[in-house]
């Protein structure tokens, strides 16, 4: 099989677009900016969700659903919210179609049909679902509420990539409502923890957990807590957001409940997400020249198996070994293709799982059937080894377990690599310029001298990391005091 992929080292970016494509994860649409995710890619997206979906339940979350469209109105009454997604609004003004008479066979807008409220697409829900609140909140019995939804929105992105940035996306967000602010940041610290085991543990992507510079916060949000990742190329990837709202929307939609004491108050707010940005940082994170590498947990298919066969006799009595292996393999719910595709020959076989990153891949051929053998092959490591048929059932399980970890060690190892203390401007630039990855330098806490680092290098605060010591310093740019040093890097 020709893979025909380009060299990481040599263009990342068409390297990454290209394995997204011919590893059947997703394509562009004939929307613009838009993107269909393939059957493989949607698989991976599944297991994300359920894991995640599993987790979010075992924190007291409730799913539900929320209108797709947003009443303008609704949409201005959190002003800052409103004006920090206005530039990527796609709005619905019209709701009829009428045939053209002056071209036939097409349509126009009917200009009767202008709808009397023009209706935002959503680009996040906190709008449409503070308005519901109000009428589900009354008292202190009401709270907390602890919702999230699985979704789409829409953010007219001009300049867009596969996953990383698309004008639809999937996600999930959650939405929650408390009666004090300690109960609301402490829902807004555990799910941003959520999010971080999620990403260390399934996608094997070590992370950074911090909170945002007020530059880089959440239109509408008090805080916002964030995790991020490094990419291979040096880039880091904001990997998950969770939003400390304060009182701002309670109060924008008048979300007031009767307090133990008797008092009204406005309740207390939180909104977190992650979208299928997860799938860009996933296969960033780990794949190679060869294709996509997938840890273990996360793959839809963990094992492929394909015979190596003369005649159609051989074959069956290779297939009636491996039958049995899958079947042992799947009662420890361990997914397992048997590639038995007789219009293929195993090389391509072995070209096509290795590009699609299945973990691990055995081959069996005739000798193997006389020696009670198999070739197993690790695509982490790119590794063969020649294994006792009968101890694959046992085997597999633990070299599953072994790859997810070396992934992420090999991420880890990545990161802590590419993570650099500098003390001068000059010394910053020439890191970011020649190495990449997270530079480590103090800041003085002024907006201005955020702004100006960004503009001149393209390299933005990720996060001031949480329970980072403090440390006396200067910063690099302006030379005022700094009590710690916060993570810079350019980032997606």
């Amino acid at each position: 099989m020709s893979k025909g992929l380009p060299k990481r080292s040599e263009d990342y970016s068409l390297w990454y677009n290209e394995l997204v494509k011919k590893a059947g994860l997703a394509e562009n649409s004939a929307v613009r900016g838009c993107m269909v995710i393939k059957p493989y890619g949607f698989a991976i997206w599944e297991k994300m969700q359920r894991v995640l979906d599993d987790m979010f339940k075992r924190t007291g979350h409730e799913n539900a659903y929320f209108p797709l469209f947003v009443p303008k109105s609704l949409f201005e009454a959190e002003e800052q919210n409103a004006e920090g997604f206005a530039k990527e609004c796609a709005v619905v003004t019209h709701y009829r179609l009428q045939t053209d008479p002056d071209n036939k066979g097409k349509l126009r807008v009917d200009p009767a049909a202008r709808l009397e409220e023009e209706l935002i697409v959503r680009p996040t829900s906190e709008a449409i679902i503070w308005s519901t609140y109000k009428n589900w909140i009354q008292s202190y019995r009401d709270l907390p509420l602890l919702i999230n939804q699985w979704a789409n929105v829409v953010r007219w992105e001009m300049r867009t990539r596969l996953f990383l940035r698309t004008a639809e996306f999937l996600w999930q967000e959650g939405h929650t409502a408390h009666a004090t602010a300690d109960e609301a940041v402490a829902e807004t610290k555990q799910m941003l923890d959520v999010y971080a085991e999620f990403a260390e543990n399934y996608i094997a992507l070590p992370v950074i957990r911090g909170v945002k510079t007020p530059n880089e916060r959440f239109a509408g949000a008090l805080d916002t807590y964030c995790i991020e990742g490094l990419m291979q190329d040096g880039k880091a990837l904001q990997a998950g957001t969770s939003h400390f709202l304060g009182q701002n929307f309670a109060k924008a939609f008048d979300v007031k409940f009767a307090t133990k004491e008797g008092s009204l108050d406005y309740v207390w707010g939180t909104s977190w997400g992650v979208s299928t940005r997860l799938m860009g940082a996933l296969v960033m994170a780990h794949s190679d020249d060869e294709g996509l590498v997938l840890p273990p947990k996360l793959a839809p298919i963990q094992v492929v198996i394909v015979p190596i066969y003369k005649g159609e006799e051989q074959l069956a009595q290779i297939s009636e070994k491996v039958n049995q292996l899958k079947k042992e393999l799947e009662a420890k719910g361990i997914s397992v293709k048997y590639d038995n595709r007789d219009t293929e020959r195993p090389g391509f076989k072995f070209a096509e799982w290795e590009l699609k990153g299945v973990p691990v891949r055995i081959a069996i051929g005739g000798r193997d059937l006389e020696n009670g053998t198999a070739e197993v092959a690790r695509r982490d490591t790119k590794t063969k080894s020649t294994q006792q048929f009968d101890e694959l059932t046992s085997l597999i399980p633990a070299l599953l377990d072994e790859i997810q970890d070396n992934i992420y060690q090999k991420a880890l190892n990545y990161r802590e690599e590419h993570t650099t203390k500098v003390d001068t401007y000059e010394e910053f630039k020439e890191v970011l310029e020649n190495k990449g990855g997270f530079v480590l330098a103090h800041w003085d806490g002024t907006p201005e001298t955020e702004e100006r680092i960004k503009e001149e290098t393209k390299a933005t605060i990720r996060c001031i990391a949480l329970n980072t010591p403090e440390e006396e310093g200067v910063d690099m740019l302006t030379g005022k005091p700094s009590k710690q040093r916060v993570y810079f890097a350019k980032a997606y």
